[in-house]
């Protein structure tokens, strides 16, 4: 089942960029800019190479200067990558990556995380939609580019990497030491939920990748052999992928030709984009769909989509506003430019981009779900006070414990529940808060988490198809 958390270049580490995708290899300009303007840009070149003081290879001059023109867009998800670069963000909806499993957009020179990819070491050392990186390892961010947060986040499998992260929602800073390793992109989590003598589809789409279709394919055949009742597709924290997946799986839906999206380029046009009528005969049965704030672009074209058929009932929050489709080309230095091509519409001829799709019924998620995982480090005793305190009081009383206060100082009351905690846990006795004590925390955390009741949009969405069921009989 899926766990809890807490989307646009992806890292790879991993950068997966913003993610609805189109490949175009072709390198074409139907306009070329004004000889009289490049011969600024030689002139240019001409000055820094002969007359600077500072000695600067020709390639890294001309990467600076298709650097710029990509900048000067100010699009976050226009971006030009080096040769090395590019060969990573090749592999970034591919099979397999290395990395520590972020979604990762520039904004305005900021670098910040759309979302941790699911049961990703970025995930478990509780990284947050939202958090904003300033610094890797020892190198702050201030005027680096997108190429630049790609290197210092690369590495082998088995290294760590030290990220200090802004996180606005407390107003303050943190410090996670992640270690990359080999992430799988299997996109496709299924599993049957059983509740009230009935049987429901579980299906969680993490991103739309390469072969997320045929993954889809395979888990569709695998649940529905149980002969479920309804489906739920779960695209919280998506990012997005390629808008080719997503044309594959919105065709098992539906039995005839329909228009899921439409492109629209620079100078207005639109496109139509429609299924081919591949539908699925278990995939008739009623649908809800998951969201929340983490799930953008290539995810937001689904659910608008099945929304706007009346096909599918949406139930969490309002997605992230993702409306712009990227293609990328390779260039002669071996290098590659990302640009936002196209802006895509809802089948209504609706652009989400900036306001996200509303889903048809709000669902807030439980507390514990959202609240960070901490790294815990350290001990501390009565009459101390600090964040690692706070970040115990809060856990304690969303895990039922009643703790009279969440502001970091430890107290009297904290110190009794601390007692109490560590003597369930058959942990040594005392009321210190120490690595044993935020170790039983974090696990019964995670346990809770991973138990489908305590879920608020899924058990949502399980009523919400019990009640379909009831009403058709």
């Amino acid at each position: 089942m899926r766990k809890s958390r807490i989307v646009l270049l992806f890292c790879i580490v991993g950068i997966v960029g913003g993610s609805l995708f189109l490949w175009n290899n072709d390198f074409f300009f139907a306009k070329k800019a004004p000889t009289e303007e490049l011969a600024a840009v030689d002139e240019l070149y001409t000055l820094i190479s002969q007359q600077s003081v500072y000695d600067t290879a020709s390639n890294v001059l001309v990467e600076g200067a298709l650097r710029g023109m990509a900048s000067a867009i100010k699009d976050p998800y226009s971006t030009y990558y080096s040769e090395q670069e590019a060969a990573i963000h090749r592999q970034s909806l591919a099979s397999e990556r290395v990395g520590i499993g972020v979604e990762l957009a520039e904004t305005h020179g900021k670098f910040v995380i759309i979302s941790p990819v699911k049961d990703s070491p970025a995930e478990k050392a509780g990284v947050r939609p939202l958090d904003e990186i300033v610094q890797i390892d020892d190198e702050r961010l201030d005027g680096k580019t997108m190429g630049d947060v790609m290197r210092l986040m690369q590495g082998k499998i088995g290294e760590k990497v030290t990220l200090v992260l802004y996180r606005p929602q407390a107003e303050r800073h943190i410090k996670l030491t992640i270690e990359r390793a080999a992430l799988k992109n299997e996109t496709v989590e299924a599993a049957i939920i059983e509740r009230a003598d009935e049987s429901f589809g579980y299906l969680s789409l993490s991103m739309f990748g390469e072969k997320t279709a045929d993954e889809w394919k395979n888990a569709v055949a695998e649940v529905a052999q149980k002969d479920v009742e309804g489906w739920i597709i779960d695209v919280r924290d998506n990012p997005g992928g390629y808008l080719h997946s997503v044309a594959e799986i919105i065709s098992t839906l539906e039995n005839r030709e329909r228009i899921f999206a439409y492109m629209q380029n620079n100078a207005g046009a639109l496109e139509p984009l429609t299924t081919k009528p591949e539908q699925i005969e278990a995939l008739t049965k009623p649908i809800v769909i998951l969201q929340n704030e983490g799930s953008a672009s290539a995810s937001e074209v689904f659910s608008a989509a099945m929304q706007a058929w009346e096909r599918a009932t949406i139930i969490g929050n309002t997605s992230f506003g993702k409306g712009t489709v990227q293609k990328s080309w390779e260039l002669q230095n071996g290098g590659e430019v990302k640009l936002s091509t196209n802006k895509w519409l809802t089948p209504t001829k609706e652009w989400i981009h900036g306001k996200g799709i509303l889903p048809d019924i709000e669902v807030k998620q439980h507390p514990l779900f959202t609240l960070e995982m901490m790294p815990l480090v350290g001990t501390f005793k009565q009459g101390d006070f600090s964040e690692e305190i706070a970040y115990v009081q809060n856990v304690l009383n969303e895990l039922g414990y009643s703790v009279g206060r969440t502001d970091g100082f430890f107290d009297e009351e904290t110190a009794q529940v601390v007692k109490q905690f560590r003597k369930q846990h058959d942990l040594v006795k005392g009321e210190e808060l120490d690595e044993s004590f935020f170790t039983a925390l974090q696990e019964e955390a995670l346990t809770y988490k991973e138990k489908p009741e305590h879920d608020l949009q899924l058990e949502m969405a399980l009523s919400f198809l019990l009640h379909e069921l009831e009403s058709r009989q």
